[in-house]
């Protein structure tokens, strides 16, 4: 995943240098790879700890299904790195490879019945247990758009994925499913429901995506403090699924860890601007995206953008829904509104405001 998370550091810095003295690391690091776990039908074999779910129930799977698609994250996002770096034939060799695994990807591992995608054994035959590896797929923008319907479908599905707190990493219609969380055996895991909205901002379901970061943030909240002072208490490395309350499992006392840090921030502050009020900011590009699925009052105040402090605000005034915003330099500003309005629009220094009826 460093390539995907590299780029994605890119465009919150700015930091061209940062690719190119990096890229040449990232590319050893995934020949490594290749020459270690790659098989000859393409795909990769490595310990299913490497996923780093570690009592996932998975049958007799061999070649497993998220290990395979971050594989094919990074071949997208290494050629997206050589793009920046103007690399036109190392772009060309990792996007080969990408479409190379997709391929694979969707011609062993989905499954045109279940509408899902699974991990395979030894013999490539399919092992039929829906976990939540089955949505890394809509991340490295694998399945087309009929597909990625049948798979986003279970989101909502009380059967499969959507329980009260999204999302579980084993589906509740597996007999090993619990609802206390147990490990991998049912647990919400943040950085595991960070990763299916990321996914589905891949298909443009903005509206899906803001509600499950919205329910997830506040089971959070919930469960911080069972007195109800939200303003102490812990964040938890899992959630259990159906109420509120971090995991449980019977004999491991230190399973979830509090304050687990490199999970919640994802949560509490990428979902939060990224998801719920519907900020994408990219430097290189200097520009603000801003999908309102709401109309509500809601915004961001004095976020740096390296050298820039700027604003962006909604609010109802006398003439009408008004978008108030600061900004010390320039910068394009694209707002898209209930998928119905949307407009770019250069940005000057200084404070300016935008009637959402005038657009």
């Amino acid at each position: 995943m460093f390539a995907w998370v590299e780029y994605n550091i890119y465009h919150k810095s700015g930091n061209k240098k940062r690719i190119k003295d990096i890229m040449p690391i990232l590319c050893k690091y995934t020949s490594w790879i290749d020459s270690t776990f790659k098989k000859t039908n393409g795909l990769y074999k490595t310990p299913l700890c490497a996923t780093g779910m570690s009592n996932l129930p998975r049958g007799d799977a061999y070649y497993a299904m998220d290990f395979n698609t971050m594989m094919a994250i990074n071949m997208l996002y290494l050629s997206a790195l050589a793009d920046i770096l103007n690399d036109k034939e190392t772009s060309f060799i990792y996007k080969r490879q990408y479409f190379a695994l997709k391929t694979r990807i969707n011609s062993l591992m989905w499954n045109a019945s279940d509408g899902f995608y699974y991990d395979i054994n030894k013999s490539e035959k399919q092992v039929p247990i829906k976990t939540i590896a089955g949505f890394w797929p809509l991340l490295a923008e694998i399945p087309n758009g009929e597909k990625a319907e049948l798979i986003i479908e279970k989101l909502s599905d009380p059967k499969f994925f959507g329980t009260s707190h999204p999302f579980p990493s084993l589906a509740v219609s597996e007999e090993d499913f619990d609802e206390n969380g147990r490990g991998y055996r049912g647990s919400v895991f943040p950085h595991l429901t960070f990763m299916v909205i990321k996914g589905l901002e891949r298909y443009q379901r903005w509206d899906l995506a803001r509600e499950c970061a919205i329910r997830h943030v506040y089971f959070m909240l919930d469960s911080m403090s069972s007195d109800g002072n939200h303003h102490r208490g812990n964040l938890w490395e899992a959630y259990m699924p159906t109420k509120e309350g971090p995991a449980k499992w019977s004999g491991k006392p230190s399973f979830p860890r509090a304050q687990y840090l490199t999970y919640d921030a994802l949560s509490t502050i990428c979902l939060t601007i990224e998801n719920i009020v519907g900020l994408s900011i990219s430097l290189p590009r200097k520009t603000v995206d801003w999908v309102i699925p709401n109309m509500e009052t809601m915004g961001v105040e004095n976020l740096s953008l390296k050298n820039n402090m700027i604003t962006i605000l909604s609010n109802k005034s006398g003439r009408g829904w008004e978008i108030q915003m600061e900004s010390e330099k320039l910068y394009y500003f694209t707002i898209n509104i209930l998928n119905v309005k949307e407009k770019t629009l250069p940005i000057p220094s200084g404070k300016c405001s935008i009637l959402i009826d005038k657009l």
